[in-house]
């Protein structure tokens, strides 16, 4: 036991990993929707001017793609429901935050964003863990 904790062990192969997973999940996703998404919900004018500052076409689109990536996705990444797909999209959005919005920005502005798709990767990899709706749906 001391061996696993101090050099490693089976991973999130374990319940101890997939509640590692469960709780990394659930953090992040809330953080997404109520830190992120929510604000943009209630002010939209934001995230299309947004879009439309990056040269995307169709802002308003592209802007309500982000909106309901970060709020919606958000909360399917807590629920663990559509869990893989959720984080390709926020991913994505992430990406998009990090090189484009703040791409000639200093590491400081774009460490959140990055910090966000690292996480994503981990979901998108891996999965929801044992611990999720997309775990019970699939029995």
């Amino acid at each position: 036991m001391l061996k696993d904790v101090m050099f490693g062990g089976a991973g999130a192969a374990t319940k101890l990993g997939d509640a590692g997973l469960l709780v990394m999940r659930v953090f992040s996703g809330l953080a997404m929707a109520f830190g992120h998404g929510l604000g943009k919900v209630q002010d939209p004018d934001r995230a299309i001017g947004s879009a439309s500052g990056l040269g995307f076409p169709a802002p308003t689109l592209f802007g309500w793609a982000l909106i309901l990536t970060e709020f919606l996705g958000g909360i399917l990444l807590a629920l663990g429901l559509l869990t893989r797909p959720s984080a390709f999209f926020i991913g994505f959005t992430m990406a998009v935050a990090a090189f484009m919005r703040h791409g000639a920005d200093a590491f400081g502005k774009k460490e959140l964003a990055l910090m966000y798709l690292a996480i994503m990767l981990v979901f998108v990899l891996a999965g929801p863990g044992r611990f999720s709706l997309d775990k019970l749906i699939s029995k």
